[in-house]
């Protein structure tokens, strides 16, 4: 287990259900889901995945980061028996907790085989790029247990796939295949189940290749103008651009090109 740094120390003392992999020499952090048969998400394995984003996301050493599984099956989704013991204010946190990839300032990676259900399928849409296997599954089966989402999956699927395409997964709890993932748009690619790790790997190495300057302000303009309107939307990116320019990599990005050589940006 890779020691992490953050200031809620004691939630991260003994990882529940899942562990951190540090690679400094590729500036990668793997979060891996390990509870051997389906990876259950627990409630406080929820609030330990938040804090681990938010340290990750101090960290110098990593620039990108994937979240991924041990076994045939990324999640089936979360402990049904905790719903019911817990707290209403501790279910309230349940959306803030699983948005935490989406807040983190790196690009975030999930890769996904097997099942994908509920809250495995959620904190899956709150990363930047999903890689699906040909073996995997999405589901919200909220409405089998009488429920619905509760940790923005359908407000973030139907972002993606429209309000139709959503009513027909979350209010019939469909199966949605890995392939079909992907004609949707749901997942950047679908590979065979043999090659998950290599495209995932292979994503990994093109995105630290970037400015992580370029990345950070690339993510956070995406996601404070998904809702915007066209005229503000162009106004904030034109403002990001302007900032970039003054920048030490976007210098050394244009230096680089005239030179013919690959840029080293430092994320000044």
């Amino acid at each position: 287990m890779t020691e992490l740094h953050h200031s809620a120390h004691e939630l991260l003392s003994r990882l529940d259900g899942f562990r951190v992999d540090i690679d400094a020499a590729r500036e990668r952090a793997d979060i891996i889901l390990e509870r051997p048969g389906f990876n259950i998400i627990t409630m406080p394995q929820r609030d330990q995945l938040r804090a681990v984003f938010e340290a990750l996301d101090e960290d110098p050493r990593v620039r990108v980061i994937v979240l991924r599984a041990v076994g045939e099956h990324f999640s089936s989704g979360g402990d049904i028996r905790g719903f019911l013991e817990a707290s209403p204010e501790h279910v309230s946190r349940l959306a803030w907790n699983i948005a935490a990839p989406a807040r983190c300032s790196k690009p975030v990676i999930a890769a996904n085989r097997g099942y994908c259900f509920g809250v495995g399928f959620e904190i899956s849409l709150a990363c930047d790029f999903r890689i699906a296997s040909e073996t995997a599954l999405y589901a919200l089966p909220e409405q089998k247990l009488g429920q619905i989402p509760g940790s923005g999956g359908s407000a973030r699927l139907q972002k993606m796939v429209g309000v139709g395409r959503t009513k027909d997964i979350v209010m019939r709890s469909r199966r949605i295949p890995g392939r079909q993932a992907y004609d949707w748009g749901v997942v950047v690619d679908c590979v065979a189940d043999a090659e998950l790790e290599a495209a995932t790997d292979a994503l990994a190495e093109e995105l630290r290749a970037f400015s992580p300057l370029a990345q950070r302000t690339a993510k956070k303009l995406l996601n404070d103008t998904e809702d915007a309107p066209l005229s503000i939307a162009i106004e904030l990116e034109g403002h990001c651009y302007s900032r970039l320019r003054s920048s030490e990599d976007f210098r050394e990005g244009v230096e680089a090109f005239h030179a013919k050589r690959t840029p080293r940006f430092t994320g000044r």
